[in-house]
């Protein structure tokens, strides 16, 4: 494992790790969009803490500037196993010592962490949610992003372990595909040949912490971007590598389309998608929303919405 342990997150770089289509029979097309030359790599993995902290700013940043870019999203391999772990000078021994620097994180960036999970159900491996991925990813790389998305959502803000078969199998029904044989088809030599095949492309990446994202040109050349960074880093990124462009985002869908699809939100990501306030978040919603539409919660002291 080297000095650095993959399960230390850091809230100044932003990193966990060692770096510290819908068919239809008619379709309408736009041949004034501009061919995509960049493709962007987001290495990650389902249990980075930093990677949860940047789901506001990647949503907004692949919304309004997607078109310009091919978007693969590999795992990272955060975790392979606790047994005869240990890195004391990081004070991290056991699954325990996570718990305080997830909720460290969880705080600075306001997406909800419990990281009690370390204490009472600890992840055995993040490499079980990831093989699940890996599967799903062959049939539907769109479903594959829900799946991980709904893992998260389990993990971080509701407290469970999404390295547990049951579960996995529940997240998996949930998104419209066999929960049971995704889950067996995730134990077998081809899944695991999946996920070392990410690996060896992390690694080609130059790639050691999570998240990070790497964009690359037609010549092959790019930017490597460590850590749960602001959409204006992204987009600079994208520019700089797009020089005869000029970046146009595409205009945002309202939030009863976007509630459609994410199903359930949290006050940063929307604050963070609508460039509005904390303090405006009701308003807001009273204006974008009919009531019958939405359950506003509260957990960990942050708001979110569901769709009824």
């Amino acid at each position: 494992m080297g000095t650095k342990n993959p399960m230390m997150c850091d809230l100044q770089t932003g990193i966990c790790g060692p770096a510290g289509e819908d068919t239809s029979p008619m379709e309408f097309i736009d041949l004034t969009a501009p061919k995509k030359k960049i493709e962007l790599y987001y290495v990650t993995d389902p249990i980075c803490s930093h990677c949860w902290a940047l789901e506001p700013v990647l949503r907004k940043f692949v919304s309004q500037y997607g078109q310009y870019f091919n978007m693969h999203t590999l795992m990272g391999g955060l975790l392979e196993k606790w047994d005869g772990f240990a890195d004391v000078s990081n004070g991290i021994s056991s699954p325990a010592d996570v718990a305080g620097h997830w909720r460290e994180v969880g705080e600075h960036s306001r997406m909800p962490i419990d990281g009690t999970v370390w204490y009472d159900n600890p992840i055995e491996s993040s490499f079980i949610p990831s093989r699940v991925y890996k599967v799903i990813q062959e049939e539907s790389p769109e479903l594959a992003n829900v799946f991980l998305r709904r893992a998260r959502e389990e993990l971080f803000a509701f407290n469970q372990n999404i390295a547990q078969d049951d579960l996995l199998i529940t997240l998996v029904n949930q998104i419209g595909l066999n929960g049971e044989e995704i889950v067996s088809q995730s134990k077998q030599t081809e899944a695991n040949l999946s996920l070392h095949a990410d690996f060896q492309l992390v690694r080609k990446l130059g790639v050691r912490g999570f998240p990070t994202i790497v964009m690359v040109d037609e010549e092959q050349k790019g930017v490597r971007i460590v850590g749960a960074r602001t959409l204006e880093d992204y987009t600079n990124a994208l520019q700089q590598l797009l020089p005869d462009e000029l970046l146009k985002p595409k205009q945002l869908p309202g939030l009863d389309q976007l509630l459609q699809q994410e199903k359930l939100l949290f006050s940063r990501e929307i604050e963070e998608y609508y460039s509005i306030e904390k303090e405006e978040l009701e308003i807001f919603l009273e204006k974008q929303l009919p009531k019958a539409a939405f359950q506003l919660d509260s957990i960990l002291g942050e708001k979110y919405i569901q769709s009824k």
